[in-house]
């Protein structure tokens, strides 16, 4: 108990902590004070181990001398079996003084030892806060504090919140915020405050942006918190609010949402222009009274690369801008000394061409328009300066991807704040993003223009029909969004005044579809050329398709996806159309009197697929009949195809020209699937409407010889609407706006050979008999007024006639047709195609088709149904 004699008794139990054996230091003492047990925390607590202590006196752990009349004291007390507390020094192993709080237990036994428990833990000092640090705090806080009463006066402030509203503390108190402060939301506040008296409940961090008289100009950001005060009887006296300047985290927050929303509002179009135009809009009133946007010629511009300098650009390089975007809080834009497209040469003073490549933004607080440099370099834009009072200037290089593009300046006028650092920052983030987006539409321009400038490449640059048909076309390309189609229309001549019609569409979009689009188009005139029948002509075509869609492609080029195909060819001498499609829409046809079909040719399966064959059908079309075939873009803008196939009937028969030349009402609406003959090749000579002189051997001239000369063009009908203007109406009736597919529409209006331009002889299987054609074709061709070619045209019709007498099969036929050519042909029943030979010299035969080819503009052979057709055609002078 010696360890106790200079302690000091404490208050009575139970205004001190409880015990804790897990952090104490614990000792157990003898009656006599010697220590028979330690523990790890007092080791810990004294530095001295268990060994050193336990065994020996535990008055030598005093930093004081003992005290033996006030120990035996303590010793007493504990034997009543009440406690003891106190303050006892004692000393650390290294000397050094501890103050702890010690506590004996009441004594216990421990075998026949009277024995004590000793805790003790150190005495840290306690800090007492004195009135002058409590007044430091309330008025020196970087929170603003006040007290406001029920009637939400002022009681007492800080000198923060004082500081922050720029109203000095002798005019606050007594007044309430909504008499001083106005413009900070005053009436809210005062609405929290209310709310907080009558619930008791406190309203923390609410958030709001004012102004103070310390800085009228310049807005701030504020959170605040609200708490009741409390009397002891728990009636509410007043309010206690804390307000805290934000303005900063403000900032940062509005900085990240602007680049939020200029992220969704910049760049919603791949257009280059309306991306610099969108940039301008975002901007004011948010940011900048007055924006403008320049951007590079080279940028706008969609041939070459179109891109700006980059880094590597010599700076001596004169750069053209022109005005892409502005906006103004003025309406007009009065303070633009340029209009959008127009040419512009905008750098502040004294920056050059350098500053788009690799400058930095530029700020300029405070504008001054007397400024030497802007009087000089700018003088226009000076005097705007002065005249509408803009005195603040950011101006941000547009870059993106290593690439110059323009420049974007923001000006103030009406908004009394500077820019400042922190806004440069702003500009600096949100032309960023508005650069790659302008970028992002250079580049997507340049490319779909390269995409249609090919596509356009490829499709007929203008089309004939020749006698057989007038013809007009529409062609509207997709639009932006969904990318360059791969639809194609053609009218190809062919042999004996007919007219081949073609229209088809790629699968896919793109470069890749237009160039795909070209080979195909390529491959059509190629098969077309070569006289095949159109249910042919599709399966060369499907070959084809096949072997390009088996094709290796590397990562950067679309496979060949397939094609849907109409393949038509028109007659004028007999007035029939035969046509066979592979996955395509069927042809509209309106005859004169107005009626409206859509003969469907036996159905076959899209081009790529392989292994289904094609059939052929005919019709027979009324002279002056509109055939048109388009894609199916044209019907499915209405999203049902049935529906855009009555459309595009009625929007081609609102004004058929009927038999006499007028008006014939309205069409009779869509006729189905009826028209079709079947899938039989049509004979080229049988049928022909012409008179058939000199059949059986009689005389050439009876019937058929007209002798009519003159123009061989066909007039449209009096009264018949204009071709050209009917298929861009009737395009603009079915798509008045743009659509992600492409649409293409031939249309056709069909004439007829008549009688007077064709004329047909049997010839007999007799050699004799070549004198006798050679003379009625060179009668016909004199009556036609063709002098010139009558040595010519009677050369071509010996050698042909000849070879067929000599080589073919009967029955055999001359015919001579009259349209913008003068075509010779000879049918016979052999399917033996004729070879040209080139003869030696010393060979006595072997020339004759040597000499049609010399004497021809073109020969060729076509197969029918019952032989072939060998013909020849001469230019008419």
């Amino acid at each position: 108990m010696d360890a106790a004699r200079h302690g000091s008794e404490t208050p009575p139990a139970g205004a001190r902590d409880l015990f804790d054996a897990s952090s104490d230091a614990v000792a157990v003492l003898s009656a006599a004070g010697v220590v028979i047990g330690w523990t790890r925390a007092a080791e810990k607590l004294l530095g001295h181990p268990a060994r050193e202590v336990v065994g020996g006196s535990a008055a030598r752990l005093l930093a004081v001398p003992g005290d033996p009349v006030r120990a035996s004291g303590v010793a007493d007390r504990c034997r009543t079996g009440v406690g003891w507390s106190g303050l006892v020094p004692l000393r650390h192993r290294d000397g050094r003084r501890l103050d702890v709080d010690l506590r004996v237990s009441a004594c216990f036994g421990l075998g026949s030892q009277e024995c004590f428990l000793v805790s003790a833990r150190e005495q840290r000092p306690r800090w007492t806060m004195g009135q002058s640090v409590l007044d430091g705090f309330l008025t020196r806080s970087p929170v603003g504090m006040a007290v406001v009463d029920r009637e939400l006066r002022f009681v007492w402030l800080n000198d923060t919140l004082e500081r922050f509203g720029g109203v000095p503390r002798e005019q606050r108190l007594g007044r309430r915020l909504s008499e001083l402060l106005p413009g900070l939301q005053a009436d809210t506040i005062e609405g929290l405050m209310r709310k907080v008296l009558a619930t008791k409940v406190p309203v923390t961090d609410y958030e709001h942006v004012g102004w103070s008289w310390a800085d009228p100009h310049r807005q701030r950001a504020y959170s605040s918190s609200y708490f009741p005060l409390v009397d002891a009887g728990d009636r509410v006296t007043g309010v206690c609010y804390m307000v805290l300047d934000v303005t900063e985290r403000w900032n940062a927050r509005q900085l990240l949402s602007l680049v939020a929303d200029a992220g969704t509002g910049i760049g919603r179009t791949l257009d280059v222009m309306r991306t610099a135009q969108e940039l301008a809009d975002f901007a004011v009133p948010r940011f900048a009274d007055f924006v403008v946007v320049d951007l590079l010629e080279t940028v706008l511009s969609t041939e070459g690369h179109g891109a700006g300098p980059t880094d590597a650009s010599p700076a001596s390089a004169r750069l053209v801008m022109r005005r892409a975007g502005m906006r103004s809080v003025r309406e007009g834009c009065p303070e633009a000394v340029a209009r959008i497209g127009d040419r512009v040469d905008f750098l502040p003073p004294p920056h050059k061409v350098d500053l788009l490549i690799d400058g930095e933004p530029i700020l300029v607080p405070v504008l001054d328009p007397s400024d030497a440099l802007w009087v000089a370099e700018q003088p226009a834009r000076a005097a705007s300066i002065r005249e509408f009072g803009l005195h603040s200037l950011i101006a941000v290089p547009m870059r993106a991807r290593n690439t110059a593009l323009g420049l974007a300046t923001f000006l103030r006028s009406l908004n009394p704040v500077s820019f400042q650092a922190d806004d440069v920052l702003l500009a600096r983030e949100v032309v960023a993003r508005a650069a790659l987006c302008v970028d992002n539409a250079r580049r997507y321009t340049r490319e779909h223009t390269a995409a249609l400038t090919l596509q356009r490449s490829l499709l007929p640059q203008a089309l004939t029909g020749g006698t057989a048909l007038e013809v007009a076309s529409s062609y509207l390309p997709a639009d932006p969004s969904g990318g360059v189609g791969g639809d194609w229309f053609d009218v190809i001549p062919l042999s004996g005044a007919r007219v081949g019609l073609v229209v088809g569409d790629v699968v896919g979009h793109g470069i890749s579809a237009a160039a795909a689009m070209g080979r195909l188009r390529t491959a059509v005139q190629t098969l077309a050329d070569m006289e095949l029948p159109p249910a042919d002509l599709l399966a060369h075509l499907d070959d084809l398709v096949l072997r390009l869609s088996e094709e290796k492609t590397d990562q950067s080029t679309t496979a060949f996806l397939g094609a849907t195909c109409l393949y038509a060819v028109y007659d004028p001498v007999s007035r029939r159309c035969t046509m066979a499609r592979a996955g395509h829409p069927p042809p509209v046809v309106v005859t004169p009197d107005g009626r409206v079909s859509f003969p469907e040719p036996p159905a076959g399966p899209p081009l790529g697929l392989g292994g289904m064959g094609f059939e052929s059908g005919e019709i027979e079309l009324p002279e002056d009949s509109l055939l048109g075939l388009y894609t199916d873009g044209l019907i499915l803008g209405l999203g049902d195809m049935e529906l855009g196939m009555t459309r595009l009937g009625e929007a081609l028969a609102g004004h058929p020209a009927g038999p006499d030349g007028a008006s014939a009402g309205h069409p009779a609406g869509p006729d189905g699937p009826d028209g079709l003959d079947g899938p039989d090749g049509l004979d080229g000579l049988d049928g022909a409407p012409a008179a058939r002189a000199g059949r059986g051997g009689g005389d050439a001239e009876a019937g058929g010889d007209t002798g009519a000369g003159g123009d061989t063009d066909v007039a449209t009908p009096a009264g018949a609407p204009d071709l050209a203007a009917l298929c861009a109406s009737a395009v603009q009736r079915l798509v008045p706006v743009p659509q992600p597919d492409d649409i293409a529409l031939l249309l056709t209006r069909t004439h007829a050979l008549g009688a007077d331009h064709v004329v047909v002889w049997d010839v007999p299987v007799d050699p004799a008999a070549v004198a006798d054609v050679r003379a009625r074709a060179t009668r016909q061709i004199a009556a036609w007024g063709l002098d010139e070619l009558s040595m010519t045209t009677e050369l071509i019709v010996s050698e042909l006639v000849t070879n067929a007498i000599r080589y073919a099969a009967p029955p055999i036929r001359l015919r001579l047709l009259r349209d913008t050519w003068l075509t010779c042909e000879v049918a016979d029943a052999s399917s033996a195609a004729p070879r040209l030979r080139h003869a030696r010299t010393t060979d006595e035969g072997g020339r004759g088709l040597f000499l049609v080819a010399q004497l021809a503009h073109r020969w060729g052979a076509r197969h029918t149904s019952d032989g072939k057709i060998i013909w020849a055609e001469q230019e008419i002078p």
